[in-house]
């Protein structure tokens, strides 16, 4: 079989074919999340010319390869998985130190985010031979690209990437109750057989805005913006909807403004001091989360702005 992306080996041939790819290093390659078409060039000749491929599922990487066109035997694939990623790792370095180029692929994405990746990148580096990025799709950026935010909280641009919460009811509650007081965006990963219980979960944070990204790049895909109490309810609103794999963005909250001994020092300390230093010293003297504090200034200054 012919395969569609020859003239995109091509193109990455004459993109890439000419930089500088050194032995003895590990090439972190980020790989398509749904839509074969988001490959890019250099990780096109990357996996090309990669002497080992080190991955998640040798058979998911050898199907992928393949409609790209390029054909490793089985002996250069090498699994490396969440199960067994330290053990791997040795096997790896083995590899790097005798001058091979190794690429590392997840299913989808980029690696060490969420998927395996990180302790392979760990031990490559702790043992002194090179790691190399090879930047692409990203299911946390794809999501948070489209989701309409235009301020992140406190400090702008900034969000939290917390993942998979924890799969038992009483910790998953927990985890929600925690992320009800964290003011800035936050980027949660769900599998399809416990959408219905995070949305339950999450329902608890009200009117609060959920960006919900599902089957992301693909046929079927599906963004929408939805209040959390709302979210089961919309779900249910369609079966389709519970498949796929959901990447969702939690819309930043203003930090709430408590009036305590440490805000009336607070606040008499930014009469007189800058915003760092009255921080710094109402924490020292009362103990509270510095942190917190400076989330506190930069509401007030927010609101002093706008008025």
């Amino acid at each position: 079989m012919i395969s569609t992306y020859a003239s995109a080996l091509n193109a990455a041939q004459d993109a890439a074919g000419g930089q500088n790819y050194p032995p003895c290093a590990l090439y972190v390659v980020a790989t398509p999340i749904g839509n074969l078409a988001d490959i890019t060039l250099r990780a096109l000749h990357v996996l090309k010319i990669a002497d080992v491929v080190a991955c998640e599922d040798t058979r998911h990487t050898q199907s992928m390869l393949r409609a790209y066109g390029i054909d490793k035997p089985t002996s250069q694939l090498l699994a490396v998985h969440q199960h067994n990623e330290a053990e791997a790792a040795h096997a790896v370095i083995d590899r790097l130190r005798q001058g091979l180029r190794v690429a590392y692929v997840s299913d989808a994405g980029t690696p060490a985010i969420s998927d395996p990746g990180a302790r392979l990148v760990a031990a490559v580096r702790g043992a002194g031979l090179r790691a190399l990025p090879l930047p692409g799709a990203s299911s946390v950026t794809t999501t948070l690209s489209v989701a309409g935010i235009t301020d992140l909280g406190a400090e702008q641009g900034s969000f939290v990437f917390a993942g998979f919460l924890p799969p038992k009811s009483t910790e998953r509650i927990a985890a929600v109750v925690g992320l009800a007081s964290e003011t800035r965006a936050v980027v949660l990963l769900e599998a399809p057989h416990r959408i219905e219980a995070l949305a339950a979960a999450l329902a608890a944070l009200g009117e609060r805005t959920v960006t919900v990204g599902r089957e992301l790049t693909k046929q079927f895909e599906d963004i929408a913006n939805v209040a959390a109490q709302d979210f089961p309810a919309w779900l249910k609103a369609d079966a389709n909807r519970c498949r796929g794999e959901f990447v969702l963005v939690l819309h930043p909250v203003r930090a709430a403004v408590e009036v305590g001994p440490e805000h009336r020092i607070l606040k008499l300390l930014l009469e007189e001091l800058p915003l760092k230093t009255a921080v710094k010293l109402t924490a020292d003297i009362t103990g509270a989360s510095r942190n917190t504090l400076y989330d506190t200034a930069l509401a007030w200054k927010k609101e002093n702005t706008e008025e």
